[in-house]
Order: C-alpha cells, then sequence, then structure tokens
C-alpha cells in the first residue's frame, strides 16, 4: 500500500486532498499537526486533543532528548505510551533549535554542540543522533537535521547552511530504518528567500530517497520576511517538489497563511499560534457560518483581556462545539484571565485548536467541492 496518495486535486489551484498513512495510522490531508513540545500540548491531555479532531501532533527531538532523555522515553514504551497518545506522532529534529538557541550552541559539519540553558551541561546532535533520538522516541514522521539561518543572512551564510543540509540529508538517510512498519523520513528545503539556494537545495534533497519534504526556514520568531515574500518562496519551492509526496510547511501560521499554501499545495502544518495566543488572550473565532476562503476575512480574533467582554455573557462562537462554547461566556473567561486562574487558558487552548483543527476540515471538504 502506498504510504502517500493525493485523491483529489482541486481544478482551480494546487489544493488536494492527500492521505499519508503511518505507523500508529492515517492522516487525512491537508493537516495541521497541534505543538507538544515536550510530550504535551500545553493545558491540555492527550485524550483532550485527539476528542478537538486532531489526528497527529509534533514533538520536539532536542527538549525531550535533553529532558526526561530519550532513554527514559524508550523505557516508558515510547512517547505514545508515556504521554498516551495512539495516534501518529511527527519529531523534529533539533534542527529549529540551531536557530532559537542561537546563544547557546555551536555548529560544525558533524552536527550541533549544545549548551543546555537551564544546566549547562553540553550535549551533541549530529544527523545519525538525531534519528537515533527519533527512533528511542517511537517518532512516525522523522525530520532530517538540519541548519536553520534566520532572516537577514548574508547569501553566503545560507548557502553555507543548505549546503551543510544536504550533507547532513545525505547521512540521515544511510540511517534511515528499514522494514514495511518504519517510521518515515522527511527532507527538508533551505535556502532563506533567494531563489536559486531554494533550488538547488531542492534538486539535492529530491535526489533522495525520502518519505516527504519540508519547506524550512520561514516565518521564524522576531524578525522574518513579509508575508508576500513568503508565499512568494513557498510557491517556488512547491513547485520543485514531486507531486507523488507529501509536502510540509515548516511553522506557519496564521489561518489566511494556511489557506494560500494548501492553494499553492502544501499538505502539512504545524504552529504554536493556537496554543501561544491562546495563552496570551486571544481567540479565533468564525465570521461566517459556512467559510468561503474568498476572502481574508473568514475569521476575527477577541482579545479576551478587554473591558468590554467583562459583561459579555454569551460564548466566543455559539457555532463552536469545545468546552468553553458549549458551558461559559466570555464574561467568565475574562474575569478568569483577570484573576490569572489557568483555567482561562486551559480553555482558550481547547477553543482555538479546535478552530485551526476546523479549518482543515473546512478546507478539505473546500477542495472536495472544488470551492478553493
Amino acid at each position: 500500500m502506498a504510504t502517500f496518495t493525493a485523491l483529489k486535486r482541486s481544478k482551480y489551484s494546487h489544493a488536494r486532498l492527500t492521505r499519508l498513512s503511518t505507523p500508529h495510522g492515517a492522516i487525512p490531508g491537508p493537516f495541521f499537526m497541534p505543538i507538544a513540545t515536550r510530550g504535551t500540548v500545553k493545558h491540555l491531555t492527550a485524550e483532550e486533543v485527539g476528542d478537538l479532531g486532531a489526528d497527529v501532533i509534533l514533538a520536539n527531538t532536542y527538549h525531550l532528548s535533553q529532558r526526561p532523555g530519550e532513554a527514559i522515553v524508550a523505557a516508558a514504551g515510547g512517547l505514545h505510551k508515556m504521554m498516551g497518545w495512539r495516534k501518529p506522532i511527527l519529531t523534529d529534529s533539533g534542527g529549529f533549535q540551531v536557530f532559537s538557541l542561537a546563544r547557546f550552541r555551536q555548529v560544525s559539519d558533524r552536527g550541533v554542540r549544545f549548551r543546555d540553558p537551564a544546566s549547562g551541561a553540553l550535549s551533541m546532535i549530529s544527523p545519525r543522533r538525531a534519528i537515533s533520538i527519533q527512533r528511542k522516541l517511537g517518532s512516525d514522521i522523522m525530520m532530517v537535521l538540519d541548519e536553520c539561518v534566520g532572516y537577514g543572512a548574508t547569501r553566503q551564510q545560507v548557502a553555507s547552511a543548505v549546503d551543510r543540509t544536504t550533507r547532513w540529508a545525505r547521512e540521515s538517510v544511510r540511517h534511515m530504518p528499514k522494514g514495511r512498519r518504519r517510521p518515515l523520513l522527511f527532507g527538508i528545503v533551505q535556502g532563506g528567500v533567494y531563489p536559486e539556494l531554494r533550488r538547488r537545495s531542492a534538486a539535492d534533497l529530491t535526489a533522495l530517497p525520502f518519505d516527504g519534504y519540508a519547506i524550512g526556514g520561514l516565518a521564524l520568531p522576531g524578525i522574518h520576511e513579509s508575508r508576500t515574500e513568503m508565499l512568494r518562496v513557498v510557491r517556488q519551492a512547491a513547485a520543485l517538489l514531486p507531486e507523488e509526496k507529501p509536502r510540509y510547511l515548516m511553522g506557519v501560521g496564521r489561518p489566511e497563511e494556511i489557506v494560500a499554501a494548501v492553494r499553492l499545495g502544501i499538505d502539512m502544518f504545524d504552529c504554536v499560534i493556537p496554543t501561544r495566543e491562546a495563552r496570551h488572550g486571544r481567540l479565533y473565532v468564525w465570521s461566517r457560518r459556512v467559510p468561503t476562503f474568498r476572502t481574508k476575512d473568514f475569521y476575527r480574533t477577541l482579545a479576551i483581556k478587554n473591558a468590554a467582554n467583562r459583561r459579555r455573557f454569551t460564548p466566543p462562537d455559539r457555532r463552536c462545539p469545545c468546552l468553553l462554547c458549549r458551558r461559559y461566556t466570555m464574561a467568565y473567561l475574562h474575569h478568569l484571565y483577570k484573576v490569572g486562574e489557568p483555567l482561562g487558558a486551559r480553555l482558550a487552548t481547547m477553543h482555538n485548536l479546535r478552530f485551526y483543527l476546523e479549518l482543515m476540515v473546512q478546507l478539505r471538504q473546500a477542495i472536495r467541492r472544488n470551492a478553493l
């Protein structure tokens, strides 16, 4: 049976309905992966995340290798068993920490040496060790180690990172697991905002037998490229990747960015936005009963902490089936945030994840009826 199948393509864009098979089940696409960095989606149990509609989650290889350590996770029976999650898990490689922990790491051709910000302990992640850690975690979809550089890097710096990412990818392939129920392995296309470097990276990686391909290095925290520039890079990179393999846009993004990327042929997404925004007091709600995605105003955001919500005795969205919208009001949620009760962030996290996961359902339905 094929690992990846494109079931239908839109008549009006590159959007497509897909199915990705993994050792822990098949995932209908396009799909969104909630972030479970340290083996948990913040504030929620694994069962609750599944009940909200998630078919797959993303966990962080670097952080889990630091605490509790991949040996502990393996001894517990793998991350699935340890956290009580029965569906697929994608694990990153530690490549993002090359960017986010720049003050605490040294990059060489051998890999990345990290100094743990909390304990000061040193650790090394090489391409081979990144695969080894992810296997011990019990990953369904593993990412190769890559060098991720931020916006504003020189062309020479980006070119160097592309070449190193390619060398690491070749080494990773040599350690790819074998067998029918093996985890999948994805390569990561880098190249910043430079078209010729993206082409070089895509050509080098598509020559290798990966199960899928990611587009990395975009929408990074802090100063980053404009949305227009980001979508230009995604359009170019997606066109360079094989039709018969899944395409994953890492770390993006806002609902309208996801819609635009799906139109460009992207199948997989992850982002901290729904959970982070929930913790900061912002909710995502639908503007219309049935979103058309023809304009960017298919949703709006609500600032929970605004004084106007103090006497708003209605749920955020009557159409939403999440716990918050079924049982509680904006006035109660406003109160929880003002007094610092953790239940507020928990309810808001449920709501925002439900919105993002329902967004993917609506996008799949739009592709099915050729409305995207």
